[in-house]
């Protein structure tokens, strides 16, 4: 068979819309405000703009399949027939599927994490012994269609079967899910033929799960598969994409196989490799080059050398970005507020399909064709190597400095003085942070950034919605409050836009999970606190009531990890500086007489390398950063920490290393299964397992909250036990957290008087 080659591609798009138009019409779904038919316009018109804009910068093979109305994962799920049973019944399939996403009154959702050291989030199949596979190719067939009705170049993009069931969770007693790939052969083997008959040439298959260790048997499976899957007949040809670092050993396996195609991640991985694997000189080589997950121009220059080393390597070579464009914001063109010299060394993703593009035609037509515009990546690299933002000397002496100061005293010292200055209740009940953000709160937000209310009146705003949080705790019978978070858009960019080194788009929206969009803040230079960022808030909120009243901030890691980072010097030393801002400001808030201060870490898990080789380089200094940022308050003032929606099991240590008073951790989905791996270790300190699932519109019952605490105290001495949900409220609403929170309370009493 003889397929058409191609010389420039992406290996995804963003799916939200450019104005996360797509967020608005799903939402608007679920509220009933608009049918079926109108969500499926919007995604419709979505998708033609995204084809249609790939197509006209230049790309010669456009993916398809990449849009989804939730997640990725969640969709091949669906497309092999392996949503939980408890959905089934649900006669809509499209209400099925967020019910499978998001839960309802009736069915609880299913789990979610983070997709691979990502901060995107995927849901988890669960597969059981009753799992039947079984094929519905209608979505993928349907945007096929689609698109080339619109004559594009379509490169329909499907997970791949390896990876599928590696990601999977194993349940009722199924044991190693990747012995079940033979189920799921012949499905992707007719999926091949159906997608060959409805016109693909090309079809890419992503199997991002190679690029992790790998046993030798689960690289043997691999390559079987693939062997099995190019030895079919009728079919358009393979390209296997692999992402986010070097496949490793799994290179050469793919590369001994009939598939015409792999993607590589030249970002995350390596040149070299290409070069060490013969069989890849008869193949496409996608050659990944353009960082698709964050947002520094590329300097063209480098890229052209790297792809020169390819040359000879590979039977023919196409330029494409390392990832699917899905992390990073859609365009560059509206933030006409960044200052213009950050501008010049940024590209999102329209520029990046020009930079593709640019070296695409650089291989073909050679530089001259291209002259200015690697003229326009050299200037722009030289501006920022010698930007003096770049370095503070200042903050560099005083962490050289604060390095030889001591930490806080062992943890059972710290517990007798936090506990005789708390006077606590056993179970104490508390909430992670984050109230509901109100349309009141919007509307303020956005009355201040246009000029119709003054700054006094948007803090007057504020204070109002903290006193009606306070006021709302209380009546629920909360035992630590928080002041709810009015003034935060959002955990990570409320403190970028107040520390130097950092700045913020307007419109540069990343979708995390589902509907919900984040604006990662950008990490340009060495970061500073000029000012205090929290501690008015915390203060007027304390000065409401005689409970105790968390700080609430952001740790260094997860400040780190939902930023888009500058990559001109190792993650550490970042992590640090931004540990030493909020180290800064955990001491103003204990002067200022918070008794509890929470630094939450949820994104702990998320930085972990794939390899394991990388780890504990890793776990070393996110470790040493929360202890620095936590370093420097009194053992009388208890530091609490929250993480949540990772696999925790494989930092398990690191969170004992963590050192915090208390942790409040991701549970409900996962049924507690935490804390099994904590007792492992040897975990003695506070534990808040989640116990209200707040990704899900659905309210739990005062026995089902009950119930989650009996089995947690089976695991945690009451004594040591909180009660909390499993995340911030914000993204709920109010009438459904205040129902869910009063249950909880009523469970924790409960609970409390079987003691």
């Amino acid at each position: 068979m003889t397929f058409p080659h191609f010389a420039a591609t992406v290996l995804g798009s963003p799916r939200i819309g450019p104005r996360r138009e797509l967020k608005r019409a799903v939402e608007a779904y679920w509220a009933g405000r608009i049918d079926r038919p109108e969500l499926e316009d919007v995604a419709r018109t979505l998708r033609a703009q995204t084809w249609t804009g790939l197509r006209d910068a230049g790309l010669d093979s456009i993916p398809v399949n990449t849009f989804s109305y939730y997640d990725q994962v969640l969709d091949t799920a669906a497309m092999v027939g392996a949503l939980p049973p408890r959905v089934q019944g649900i006669p809509d399939e499209l209400d099925r599927y967020f019910a499978a996403a998001r839960g309802t009154a009736d069915v609880q959702p299913l789990e979610m994490t983070k997709w691979f050291d990502t901060n995107y989030h995927y849901l988890v199949p669960e597969i059981g012994p009753d799992t039947a596979f079984a094929l519905d190719s209608s979505k993928v067939v349907g945007e096929l269609e689609e698109a080339l009705a619109l004559g594009i170049a379509a490169r329909p993009v499907i997970l791949g079967p390896v990876t599928f069931l590696l990601l999977s969770k194993p349940v009722d007693g199924s044991a190693d899910l990747l012995d079940r790939i033979d189920e799921l052969l012949p499905l992707y083997a007719e999926l091949l033929r159906t997608l060959a008959a409805a016109g693909a040439s090309w079809v890419q298959i992503d199997e991002p799960a190679l690029v992790a260790d790998r046993s030798e048997a689960e690289i043997e499976t691999a390559r079987r598969v693939y062997d099995r899957l190019s030895a079919a007949v009728d079919r358009p040809a393979v390209l296997v994409a692999s992402y986010f670092g070097d496949l490793g050993p799994a290179l050469p396996a793919l590369a001994s196989t009939g598939v015409e195609g792999i993607a590589l991640d030249l970002v995350a991985g390596s040149v070299d490799a290409v070069a060490a694997v013969p069989a890849l000189v008869g193949k496409l080589v996608v050659a990944g080059v353009v960082d698709g997950r964050n947002i520094w121009r590329t300097d063209l220059e480098t890229a052209l050398v790297a792809l020169g080393g390819l040359v000879g390597s590979a039977g023919s070579l196409a330029v494409s970005t390392s990832c699917s464009l899905l992390h990073v914001p859609h365009t560059l063109d509206p933030e006409t507020g960044l200052d213009e010299t950050l501008r010049s060394w940024l590209a999102f993703g329209t520029e990046k399909v020009s930079e593709v593009v640019t070296l695409s035609t650089a291989l073909t037509a050679g530089r001259d064709a291209v002259v200015d515009a690697l003229a326009a990546s050299s200037a722009a690299a030289a501006s920022r190597r010698s930007d003096a933002r770049l370095r503070n000397d200042e903050i560099r002496n005083r962490l050289a400095d604060i390095a030889a100061a001591g930490g806080r005293a062992p943890a059972a010292e710290r517990r007798e003085l936090q506990a005789e200055r708390l006077e606590l209740p056993v179970l104490p009940t508390t909430t992670i942070g984050s109230y509901p953000q109100t349309s009141r709160i919007r509307v303020a937000r956005a009355g201040l950034r246009s000029g119709e209310i003054s700054r006094e009146e948007y803090l007057d705003r504020m204070r109002a919605e903290i006193s009606d949080v306070v006021v709302l705790q209380e009546k629920l019978g909360l035992d630590v409050l928080v002041h709810g978070e009015p003034e935060r858009n959002d955990m990570v960019q409320y403190f970028a836009e107040q520390l130097d080194g950092f700045a913020a788009t307007e419109f540069g929206w990343v979708q995390s999970y589902g509907s919900r969009c984040v604006r990662p803040p950008i990490l340009f230079g060495d970061v500073s606190r000029p000012r205090p960022m929290t501690v008015a808030w915390t203060t007027y909120a304390q000065s409401l009531t005689d409970k105790p009243v968390k700080g609430m901030l952001t740790g260094p890691v997860t400040i780190l990890a939902w930023s888009f980072v500058r990559d001109d010097q190792p993650l550490a030393d970042s992590a640090r500086q931004i540990a030493l801002a909020i180290r800064d400001e955990a001491v103003d808030l204990e002067a200022a007489g918070a008794a509890i201060v929470q630094i939450d870490e949820p994104a702990l898990r998320e930085l972990l390398p794939l390899r394991a080789a990388d780890r504990p380089e890793y776990l070393d200094w996110s470790v040493g950063a929360f202890r620095l940022a936590s370093s420097g308050v009194a053992d009388s003032t208890q530091v609490h920490t929250h993480l949540c929606y990772s696999e925790f099991g494989e930092v398990i240590d690191a969170i004992v290393g963590l050192d915090a008073d208390v942790t409040s951790i991701e549970a409900a989905r996962s049924h507690m299964e935490v804390l099994d791996d904590l007792n492992a270790v040897g975990f003695d300190l506070g534990v808040g397992p989640g116990v209200y699932d707040i990704h899900s519109p659905r309210v739990p019952g005062v026995e089902e909250v009950a119930e989650s605490l009996r089995e947690a105290l089976k695991a945690v001495p009451a004594q040591r036990l909180w009660v909390n949900p499993d995340c911030g409220l914000k993204t709920r609403g109010i009438d459904e957290v205040r129902a869910s929170l009063r249950n909880l309370v009523a469970a924790a009493e409960a609970v409390r008087s079987e003691l």
